[in-house]
């Protein structure tokens, strides 16, 4: 009797479950409950999360296996698998406390972590001035000729192959000069030298005739 009275019991702590899960519809039995949507979307959540962390995976793989064939158990079945399924759903609290920096976050006391932030207040002060110096050139940058940069693109890159072509021109230019000042001075080297041949000559004829005069 003691055995029969603990399956009631058991039996009546299902049956209030399976209402407080499935509302009235979980004093019906003999009706399957629609469960395959809401387990499908458990799965694809919990896949896409498995591929993150190798222990999510491993937690993943434990409850898929859980889920195989669930839709065709009975009722307290599915409700029990989904109960364990539901307990991996805190995605988001497992992979907090997989990372690395939560161990450095529980452990490192707040007076440390005033420590290290006093250690970066020069750094952190700059960065607020540089802030408050963009917060103040907002309104140049909201302007009307900041805002028309994109619509003159095109006259920039046009007047950008245009400043081009004219380097290229002036750089073929500066050669033609520097060859005509190069051809100027070989030709005033040779006039020069000419004219004091010339000059070396004019004064070698008038030697004997001054000689001459003189006597």
């Amino acid at each position: 009797m003691e055995g029969k009275n603990n399956v009631d019991d058991m039996d009546a702590r299902l049956q209030l479950l399976e209402k407080r899960v499935h509302g009235e519809r979980g004093g019906k039995t003999n009706k399957p409950v629609k469960c395959a949507e809401s387990l499908t979307r458990i799965s694809a959540a919990l896949a896409n999360t498995a591929n993150k962390r190798e222990r999510v995976r491993i937690l993943h793989k434990k409850s898929e296996n859980l889920s195989v064939n669930i839709c065709n158990q009975n009722t307290v079945d599915v409700l029990i698998c989904f109960t364990i399924i539901a307990s991996f759903l805190s995605v988001e609290d497992l992979l907090k406390y997989l990372d690395p920096q939560f161990t450095d976050f529980i452990c490192v006391p707040d007076a440390m972590k005033l420590e290290f932030i006093l250690a970066e207040e020069e750094f952190l002060r700059s960065q607020a001035t540089l802030l408050e110096q963009v917060h103040n050139l907002q309104p140049l940058l909201d302007s009307n000729h900041i805002k028309a940069v994109p619509e003159l693109t095109t006259k920039v890159q046009r007047l950008s192959q245009i400043h081009i072509q004219q380097q290229d021109q002036n750089e073929e230019l500066s050669a033609e000069v520097k060859k005509l000042f190069e051809e100027y001075n070989k030709m005033m080297f040779l006039l020069s030298k000419q004219f004091s041949q010339w000059d070396e000559t004019l004064r070698t004829l008038e030697g004997p005739k001054q000689g001459q005069q003189i006597d």
